[in-house]
């Protein structure tokens, strides 16, 4: 069977997509199926997660797998000067499928490239997180039954944030417009502009956040100003709390409009929000379950067919 690693949106068509929304569909209707018994998931992060981690063990438990694996790279061989190439050839010899979050952008392509058995990118640096790119697509279907013709409006740290570089890329098959809200620090980076442009997708950019500002959203998908990606904490500070969102702030927004986060959030979002019926991002977090369960089938070559 051939190798299928999943390191980046942007290698999946709309068809694919639609595939894998399939399959996490048939997995919220059932999540405990013991398709993967005899199964090695090994679930190496380079750097600390909660969600990601969790739903990814849950999803191969769910599915009869054994889960191996690390939280914390000073307790591993990396501690004493060892490669990546070498942590990712040792453990291929244990597993049959490699879930890896690593601090350096480009680590989970290199991994792919390396590693004889399939590589799930669970985030790499600021570049990307293509499974969370998974279960928010999976999300804005649920809520908006569709995933057309959508304004998106994106918040906070454009600049660092993988989750919305993942989104974007993947959003180019179902002619989204984007609103782009950030500080002049954290705007999102020309190379997805010229991306947007290369793909006629319609953006526009705001430094501004108020209820006029997303008045019109049918996604508002906030973020996390992100500590650890920032060398100069002073730069940091001044950005951590420019933008908040409250409970009042949505009285003039549509009906239909969902607020997603990939969370975790720190003060972003104020908890006033939490009761809202247009807050969606713990529900969005459960739908990672299902999600990577369909990403770890799908890489292991089990099919929609197989799991109805």
């Amino acid at each position: 069977m051939e190798k299928r690693s999943f390191v980046t949106i942007a290698d999946l068509s709309k068809e694919k997509i639609l595939y894998m929304l399939d399959m996490a569909k048939e997995f919220e209707k059932n999540t405990n199926r013991k398709i993967l018994d005899g199964k090695i998931v090994a679930t190496l992060f380079f750097e600390p997660s909660t969600r990601t981690r969790l739903s990814f063990e849950t999803a191969a438990n769910r599915l009869g797998a054994k889960v191996i694996g690390f939280t914390d790279p000073k307790v591993t061989s990396s501690s004493k000067g060892e490669t990546l190439k070498d942590t990712i050839i040792m453990v291929s010899n244990y597993a049959d499928v490699i879930v890896m979050r690593h601090y350096l952008e480009g680590a989970a392509r290199y991994a792919s490239e390396i590693s004889p058995v399939p590589i799930i990118n669970a985030g790499d640096g600021a570049n990307q997180h293509p499974s969370q790119t998974m279960l928010d697509l999976y999300s804005i279907y649920k809520t908006q039954g569709t995933l057309e013709n959508l304004n998106i409006y994106m918040v906070g740290d454009l600049k660092y944030g993988r989750t919305v570089h993942s989104l974007l890329m993947a959003m180019r098959h179902f002619n989204p417009t984007f609103h782009f809200i950030a500080p002049e620090e954290l705007r999102m980076p020309e190379e997805y502009k010229i991306y947007c442009k290369a793909h006629d997708i319609p953006f526009f950019e705001h430094t501004e956040f108020n209820e006029d500002i997303i008045a019109d959203a049918d996604i508002l998908y906030m973020t996390r100003v992100q500590r650890e990606r920032f060398t100069d904490l002073m730069e940091y500070e001044k950005v951590k709390n420019v933008y908040i969102l409250h409970n009042s702030m949505l009285r003039k927004t549509k009906d239909n409009m969902k607020i997603l986060h990939p969370l975790p959030r720190v003060n972003e979002i104020a908890y006033d929000v939490d009761s809202n019926p247009k807050a969606y991002y713990f529900q969005q977090a459960k739908n990672g379950l299902y999600a990577r369960q369909a990403i770890i089938c799908d890489v292991l070559g089990i099919t929609l067919d197989d799991i109805k």
